[in-house]
């Protein structure tokens, strides 16, 4: 059984995160941020492991290497079009590396399941690590070979180059956990997909909030006592972990 990753530590010096939008964006220059785009089933549940890891500043769902320009959930869905569910992650390159992700990948899902096998027309759910460049390439095949060194069946992930775009998903398909936390979204005052995609704090909480009760609660409530958070928000969250401390 392959579950979402618990809150990943990179083995780096450690920097406070700041949770204003505009303050990060500010902070972290764009030659510091670099991305990294991966399919692991449904893009919900990876863009949310990846979101809560140090160091990932914004995540976003999306489709790639299909054919048809700007599909919509429902024409993926069927099959229709090609595309593959993806997730963007956008990081601090000070802090994290592309060779990381590829590393932490393969516990988001299993690797090995044959139905991504049939990586064409008729399946959006794949297992796919996307490159860029050459150096992507090399780092994303030892990553595999390191992987499957360590299993018993053959994994079927597929190593692709990214030469098309990447569709950003809808707005209702963004942050996906924390849309289902009404309250909580709400606070926030997020309407837009480019709101859902740019907030820091939208994707550390969509990444905890994609856990189970217990996990919820302890994450949550170290997030609360560590961050500066919007008092709306933060009486939204507490109500949260009042609700899964008496289940």
């Amino acid at each position: 059984m392959y579950e979402l990753l618990s809150q990943f530590k990179a083995q780096v010096p450690h920097h406070s995160l700041v949770f204003d939008d505009t303050v990060t964006a500010t902070i972290v220059q764009p030659e510091f941020l670099s991305e990294a785009v991966f399919a692991g089933g449904s893009f919900w549940y990876l863009e949310a492991a990846f979101g809560r890891v140090d160091g990932v500043i914004k995540t976003a769902t999306g489709y790639c290497r299909g054919t048809w320009e700007k599909p919509t959930y429902r024409e993926v869905r069927e099959g229709r079009t090609g595309h593959t569910e993806a997730a963007k992650v956008i990081f601090d390159n000070r802090r994290l590396s592309y060779r990381f992700f590829c590393d932490i990948f393969w516990d988001t899902h299993d690797p090995t399941n044959k139905d991504y096998l049939n990586f064409c027309l008729s399946t959006h759910y794949r297992s796919a690590i996307f490159y860029y460049n050459e150096e992507e390439r090399k780092q994303a095949h030892q990553s595999k070979i390191r992987r499957q060194m360590k299993l018993n069946k053959r994994i079927v992930t597929k190593i692709v180059l990214l030469d098309s775009t990447f569709y950003m998903a809808e707005n209702q398909n963004q942050k996906y956990y924390l849309q289902k936390r009404y309250r909580v979204c709400e606070s926030l005052s997020l309407r837009s997909t480019e709101q859902f995609v740019e907030s820091n704090i939208a994707c550390k909480l969509n990444g905890i909030l994609a856990m189970d009760g217990k996990m919820i609660f302890d994450k949550l409530t170290a997030f609360l006592e560590t961050n500066v958070l919007p008092k709306q928000t933060q009486s939204a969250c507490a109500e949260i972990t009042d609700d899964v401390s008496k289940n």
